[in-house]
């Protein structure tokens, strides 16, 4: 007990120490995105936080560092929600410290992690040591998820909802023996836990039933193309309506990731306020850019689990996330290296690499008018924030942490391997062209990325929750 209060001393004397060392940094002429409406001015940062905003501000001292945004675009740092940076056990794919410098280096603040590591972090220790490897490695603000199996309860409600973002829950066969497929057990989790339940919906009696049927057609030679009717629509609604069922019955606090098709929006309500929405869903990146056409081109690359669908899965998606059913986007950043990802498709994993390029993917469909600017910040940095009642960040305002994007809309550039931070080396981006690029990315005042460089070490803190 001792040793852990005289740890706990040291850090926040360094800490304070690190916040004396630090320069000001004052934001000149930019457009500010924030809270439903984009206002052109400056921003003032102080010891970490947002001291000031107004429509001009001067330097109040020679060391403070002024960044002459020029026009470019202000957006509080994106909060994603789940991400899979596979430290520990599984670093030959990605580490902890790689996948978040690839985050800030694409817009990213924080970040929420997923626990099907090795070993998993269904245990209060196992969860701390994930924690302790990230206050030391990482780049970005972090937190992680608790995991849910058959056998764990007695865990999951010694959590502590102020320190942790919540549980997962895995509905279906994704990550092995992670999967919670005991109907009482899992009415007993959603009764007894006040932690918000994250999960994954897809219902494994029918993946089977669909796998068993294409293998007896093409055995081991199953084309990529038909991994959406393996991972089908009806096995995604199948899974979501009935966790939305026992979350109803059980009062329990519902959020189901990345949403996948059209049929299961329609699950989902839009009251406002937010925070007073009991069952809450997310969309990713994946799902609003790519569809089923894509892998002919693409192939196991963008093999995800739930699997990319249809034109029709993907319109239906972006018109329940406009309309407010569907709540969040996030990444499901989950990298796998090339070799891995080249296998045939019985034996290629599901994920892909996404942080770097989430942020300027989303500016490419405001380009195309499909999206504003205000309900991506909104959907990335406003909801997470709400959703997860994380303190003082996703906004713009006086007295908050100072997590800042700046983005350029104008600035085309091309991803190639050689601009890649990703540890796995490989995007299903290349290729692209996008026009908007992140310029700088402030995490707790630092500007940790500047013009493609990382001028300064990051000193970024574990994310706390007002529960």
């Amino acid at each position: 007990m001792f040793q852990t209060f005289t740890k706990q001393r040291r850090s926040i004397s360094l800490k304070k120490e690190f916040y004396k060392q630090m320069k000001s940094v004052l934001i000149k002429n930019a457009n500010i995105v924030n809270e439903g409406e984009i206002v052109k001015g400056d921003v003032l940062v102080e010891n970490g936080r947002i001291a000031e905003i107004s429509e001009t501000i001067s330097a109040k001292s020679s060391e403070t560092k002024v960044i002459d945004a020029d026009g470019s675009y202000l957006l509080p740092g994106m909060i994603d929600d789940q991400v899979h940076f596979r430290e520990p056990g599984l670093t030959h794919k990605a580490n902890i410290e790689t996948e978040s410098k690839a985050a800030v280096a694409g817009g990213i603040t924080s970040f929420i992690e997923m626990p099907n590591t090795v070993p998993q972090a269904t245990t209060i220790e196992l969860l701390e040591d994930k924690f302790d490897i990230a206050s030391k490695t990482s780049w970005a603000n972090y937190s992680f998820m608790f995991g849910g199996t058959n056998d764990n309860l007695d865990e999951i409600l010694k959590v502590d909802p102020q320190k942790v973002a919540g549980l997962k829950l895995f509905l279906g066969s994704s990550t092995g023996n992670m999967l919670v497929d005991d109907p009482k057990t899992l009415e007993e989790i959603f009764s007894k836990t006040n932690l918000l339940i994250s999960a994954h919906c897809e219902d494994e009696a029918t993946i089977k039933e669909n796998l068993d049927k294409y293998k007896s057609e093409y055995g081991e030679e199953i084309p990529i193309e038909l991994h959406p009717k393996i991972r089908s629509e009806e096995a995604c609604y199948i899974s979501s309506s009935k966790a939305i069922k026992l979350a109803e019955k059980t009062g329990a606090r519902l959020h189901v990731f990345h949403l996948s098709t059209e049929k299961e929006t329609h699950l989902f309500g839009n009251k406002k306020p937010l925070s007073e929405k009991k069952i809450t869903a997310e969309v990713c990146i994946h799902h609003l850019w790519f569809t089923d056409e894509d892998y002919k081109t693409k192939g196991t690359k963008i093999k995800w689990n739930p699997a990319v669908k249809t034109e029709k899965d993907r319109d239906g998606l972006l018109k329940a996330l406009l309309d407010d059913r569907i709540d969040v986007i996030a990444t499901d950043h989950a990298p796998h290296t090339l070799d891995e990802k080249n296998n045939k498709y019985l034996n290629a994993p599901s994920g892909g690499p996404l942080v770097q390029h989430a942020l300027v993917a989303l500016l490419e469909m405001y380009h195309k008018g499909k999206i504003s600017l205000e309900k991506i910040v909104e959907k990335t940095a406003h909801n997470p924030a709400i959703l997860f009642q994380i303190k003082e960040r996703g906004y713009i305002r006086k007295g908050y942490k100072a997590d800042l994007v700046l983005v350029d809309l104008n600035s085309p550039w091309t991803v190639k391997k050689e601009n890649l931070l990703y540890k796995c080396g490989w995007s299903p981006f290349e290729g692209t062209i996008f026009k908007s690029r992140v310029t700088h990315t402030l995490v707790n005042g630092i500007v940790v990325y500047e013009n493609s460089k990382f001028p300064n070490k990051s000193n970024p803190e574990r994310l706390t929750f007002n529960r």
